[in-house]
């Protein structure tokens, strides 16, 4: 079975054709960044409008890549939750729009069950393990049971791993998009330059979650040390102590969920899981099995949604045109499965 899948819950339009789950056929991302970079952040007006004019093309392209027409593809999926909702609109009413006037089926997917799906893309990956979904929005160590199953364990308590990375470099005018810009700088920095706080969150509730806001002001109260020109006080040794001390933080928290669980396979999705520091320390803990999706895969994408909609489609599980966009998912609860927290309607 053949699914187009669409993607435009932020700034990035992407479509993708991906065969049975597992064969990327196509895979086309149009990147909004040379438009957001002026403004060391995300627009979402822009965002929005540059979906509406490049939908159509970035569809075309995927069906042409794939060597495809829209006759030969099986069903339609689309994004509906989370994300910018004039973003989200964009891509779902436009395949809202196609699987109806085409007579295809229609799904609408979380797009966090398909960055949690993205490494199932290229690697055949058994049910249960520990997942680690970090991106700009998102930080959050789950139980994945299933496709659509996941068991929230803990998740960040204030800002999410890939928003303080993009805060510092804005705050250090550093550029955008600040997770990718932070990570090649660090390469050339010393990680033990600066001692940054890490929150002691050890009992109860709490024992898997993680917290970015009091590091992101630490490093940006760091700016005073530039007055005087410290010896350490370079941007370099700067954002590789900032990246050290963010990518422990989340890698304390998922051992501890390993140690608790017995699991030890542990797969990482969203944009932060293309970060090299973080994809090294998890590389030295040799007694799990670490799987990250190609860095071409961590970012949004149109056939991580495509992916994990063959499954639906598959289960016969399928959505109503009625089907709306939801900025924000319900407010995680520990213990619970998807029903709540990754509801696709």
């Amino acid at each position: 079975m053949k699914v187009l899948g669409i993607e435009s819950s932020c700034d990035e339009t992407a479509a993708a054709v991906v065969e049975d789950g597992r064969n990327i056929l196509s895979n086309v991302v149009a990147t909004q960044i040379p438009f957001h970079e002026v403004y060391k952040g995300v627009v979402p007006e822009i965002a929005s409008r540059k979906h509406a004019e490049w939908i159509l093309p970035v569809v075309r392209q995927a069906l042409e890549q794939a060597q495809l027409s829209l006759s030969d593809i099986d069903a339609v999926a689309a994004t509906n939750r989370p994300g910018l909702m004039g973003s989200l609109l964009v891509g779902l009413s436009f395949g809202k729009t196609l699987a109806w006037s085409s007579g295809k089926p229609f799904i609408a997917i979380n797009h966090m069950l398909g960055h949690m799906y993205a490494a199932h893309l290229v690697n055949d990956i058994p049910y249960p393990y520990l997942g680690l979904l970090v991106s700009g929005g998102h930080s959050i160590i789950a139980k994945v049971n299933g496709f659509d199953d996941l068991e929230v364990l803990g998740t960040t308590i204030d800002d999410s791993v890939g928003e303080a990375f993009d805060k510092v470099a804005k705050f250090y005018n550093l550029g955008y998009p600040g997770g990718v810009i932070i990570d090649r700088l660090s390469k050339e920095g010393d990680s033990s330059a600066y001692s940054f706080p890490v929150p002691k969150m050890e009992k109860g509730d709490h024992r898997y979650d993680v917290s970015f806001s009091g590091l992101k002001t630490a490093v940006i109260h760091q700016s005073e040390m530039f007055l005087n020109k410290g010896a350490q006080a370079s941007i370099p040794n700067l954002a590789a102590s900032f990246q050290e001390t963010a990518c422990r933080t989340l890698v304390s928290r998922l051992l501890r969920a390993v140690e608790d669980t017995g699991l030890t396979t542990v797969v990482a999705g969203g944009g932060v899981a293309a970060n090299s520091r973080l994809r090294a320390m998890f590389a030295e803990h040799t007694e799990l099995n670490c799987i990250f999706p190609p860095l071409k895969l961590c970012g949004d994408n149109g056939a991580m949604i495509a992916g994990v909609a063959y499954h639906f489609l598959k289960r016969g599980d399928t959505s109503p045109l009625n089907t709306t966009a939801c900025a924000r998912i319900p407010q995680f609860k520990r213990g619970l499965a998807n029903l709540e927290s990754f509801g696709r309607r």
